[in-house]
């Protein structure tokens, strides 16, 4: 596979799972930073051998053949991930930076060593789970976005999911990482807004924030 389909259907997988995009070729296209016409004529290729299912106007979904190809470029990237940050202690945008370029580029055999080498982790530094070698998911992901989250309850991070340089260094000037836990004071309906407190301090965040940052309650 190129990098160009490994990219678009590791995109549909990723799209399809995220209430914030959908998978209509437009959206696809203004992701990859790709023409609305590329990605249809892509669609339409990966149709023909099978990898998704494409009708007009409507969400692109792939297959199981499709899933599985998908599933194997994200265990690589997120393997990747965790090795980098383990070992270079870079910062969760580059890691994601470089991963994305590694994971085009890495073998199976190579994948499972790095893997072994890890301890098997089952979520990468952002909190994202990692597919094992069969292309599974064996975790169970109960967490909510802190849009939803409730006032006076305690909560640990348990994603971050953005490719945002500025995000990324906002959350590690708040301590804002995957595992930390933060208490929610307050909840703004009118204005969309959360007030949390982490490491003794308090910070008022907007939804472009609180819809991508997902958390575990602590009952």
């Amino acid at each position: 596979m190129s990098v160009a389909v490994e990219n678009f259907i590791k995109t549909i997988y990723k799209n399809n799972l995220n209430s914030v995009n959908d998978t209509k070729p437009g959206s696809i296209a203004k992701h990859l930073q790709i023409s609305n016409a590329a990605a249809t004529d892509m669609a339409k290729k990966l149709a023909e051998k099978e990898l998704l299912n494409y009708e007009k106007y409507k969400p692109l979904k792939l297959t199981s053949k499709g899933e599985k190809i998908a599933l194997n470029v994200i265990r690589k990237h997120r393997l990747w991930e965790a090795f980098l940050f383990k070992t270079f202690d870079m910062s969760l945008h580059d890691i994601h930076r470089e991963a994305e370029l590694l994971e085009h580029e890495t073998s199976n055999f190579l994948a499972e060593k790095i893997s072994a080498y890890l301890g098997h982790p089952k979520f990468d530094p952002h909190g994202d789970p990692i597919p094992n070698s069969d292309g599974e998911i064996t975790t169970t992901d109960i967490s909510i976005s802190l849009e939803k989250s409730v006032e006076n309850k305690t909560y640990t991070i348990a994603r971050l999911m953005s490719d945002d340089k500025d995000f990324f260094d906002f959350c590690a000037q708040n301590g804002l990482k995957y595992g930390n836990t933060l208490e929610v004071v307050k909840q703004f309906s009118n204005t969309k807004m959360t007030q949390i407190r982490i490491n003794n301090n308090t910070i008022l965040l907007n939804q472009d924030f609180t819809k991508i940052i997902y958390v575990n309650e602590i009952n």
